[in-house]
């Protein structure tokens, strides 16, 4: 067969499966609108690619060399589809890998029931056995993304995607079954014809159990999400109510000794001593607003934060370091709605800085912490700061087991850097002067 002719078959074949997984595509990521319609033909480019590639391997390759022609194809498909879906979508390179996964395995059973049909109907006949199969493949896409839509499986799988592990545990899970059902494809050269139904339904069994398993994880992780909002809103509550208190008493004991300042002052009238009697009254009353504003000011400042993971990270460490008498600072100007990296991640960071400013500031005689969240942008910037009165290697702090509290102590700052070294979009610095111990994190772009 001429190369020419050979690399054209090629392509068309992969073009009709890359129309396939971008159908599937747009019912794994539950996309309704036709928005990515219009980027469709760059997508032309990864078939293209396939289709060159496998022609060259079987002239360059003696027998064809089938097992790696195979494996280059996949690879080299798999990475177009990644950064189509990736520019297409907008997704973060792990995500993008998860929903061409996530397609491919659907994508893999639409093969494997085509290579069943071309087996099975109209031998003898290949224009009108082509033109029956693909009628029946596109009636099975069109079908199996309808029932796709019904479902709600895209919208499980973009919880999955955002409220999941790490992107890239992830993608590696799944980029894992769908090697598993490709497999499971390349097997059925070996299988006999008689045998191919059954091997069709077991094939079509491994990716029903994909699916079900990650429709089981999308479940789990939306429960565990929805948990994780009610103990938000009950530590948001207890913040606001413990609030309240302390304005009650605030006020209570301002009523209280109300007369009592009266009294006093109403010496300094009966003198005509207004200068003295104006500036005790505007002492009385910027203490009195002073003390009462902290706290509306903290519930302003909480509110800003719109992120539930950090925000309930944040509520439980200030409701811990109450108790241990240190006086917390909340400072977020402007509402924090995202953060350029994982939010768990970010978490876990924010937990390590706020555990050790803890522990420091509790060994000086006025214990407090002031965490700032700023957002400016695509980008997040965080500081936390607290008094410190001992001496600080900036060597040993960041070693694993190094700490300033003793030996096996140390292990948060180095569990915060293996934290970041994954996150090349975030720069760390810590600063510390006039006794005060300052820990920065900035976070850039978008997750």
């Amino acid at each position: 067969m001429p190369i020419q002719v050979m690399v054209l078959t090629a392509c068309f074949d992969s073009a009709l499966a890359h129309a396939a997984l971008a159908a599937y595509l747009f019912a794994v990521l539950d996309e309704r609108s036709w928005r990515q319609l219009k980027k469709l033909p760059a997508l032309l480019l990864s078939p293209l690619a396939v289709g060159t590639l496998n022609a060259l391997l079987y002239y360059a390759i003696p027998g064809g060399g089938l097992l790696i022609r195979f494996l280059a194809g996949t690879l080299i498909a798999a990475l177009g589809c990644t950064l189509w879906t990736r520019w297409a979508w907008g997704l973060g390179f792990w995500r993008a890998i998860s929903a061409v996964s996530m397609a491919g395995i659907f994508q893999i059973a639409l093969t494997t029931l085509t290579q069943f049909l071309f087996s099975s109907i109209f031998v003898d006949n290949s224009g009108l056995q082509f033109a029956v199969v693909l009628s029946i493949a596109c009636a099975v896409v069109v079908l199996c993304t309808a029932l796709l839509y019904r479902l709600g499986f895209g919208r499980r799988f973009r919880l999955l995607l955002v409220e999941g592990p790490q992107p890239r545990r992830m993608a590696l899970f799944l980029y894992a079954l769908v090697c598993i059902v490709e497999a499971s494809y390349f097997l059925h050269r070996g299988v006999s014809s008689k045998f191919f139904a059954l091997y069709y339904i077991v094939v079509l069994a491994a990716v029903g159990l994909a699916t079900g398993l990650v429709l089981y994880l999308a479940q789990w992780f939306d429960a565990a999400r929805k948990m994780e909002v009610q103990r938000d809103v009950i530590a948001q509550q207890q913040f606001y109510e413990r609030d309240l208190e302390d304005i009650r008493r605030e006020v209570r004991s301002f009523r209280h000794d109300y007369k009592n300042l009266l009294a006093g002052l109403s010496e300094q009238a009966d003198k005509g001593d207004l200068d003295t009697l104006q500036t005790a009254l505007s002492e009385l009353d910027a203490g009195f607003d002073r003390r009462i504003g902290e706290k509306i000011r903290a519930s302003t400042q909480i509110g800003n934060l719109r992120i539930p993971q950090v925000r309930s990270l944040l509520l439980s460490k200030m409701a811990e370091m109450g108790e241990l008498g240190i006086d917390c600072r909340l400072e977020v100007l402007y509402p924090v709605e995202r953060v350029g990296m994982d939010p768990w991640d970010f978490t876990r960071c924010l937990g390590i800085l706020l555990d050790n400013a803890a522990e420091a500031a509790l060994e000086t005689e006025t214990p407090w912490i002031e965490t700032v969240l700023l957002a400016q942008g695509d980008a997040l910037f965080l500081r936390v700061s607290n008094p410190y009165t001992g001496s600080i290697d900036p060597d040993h702090i960041w070693a694993e087991g190094g700490s300033t509290k003793g030996e096996g102590r140390g292990l948060g700052l180095f569990s915060y850097q293996r934290i970041l070294a994954e996150h090349p979009n975030t720069a760390a610095s810590t600063s510390w002067s006039g006794g005060v111990f300052v820990q920065e994190l900035k976070v850039e772009g978008r997750p």
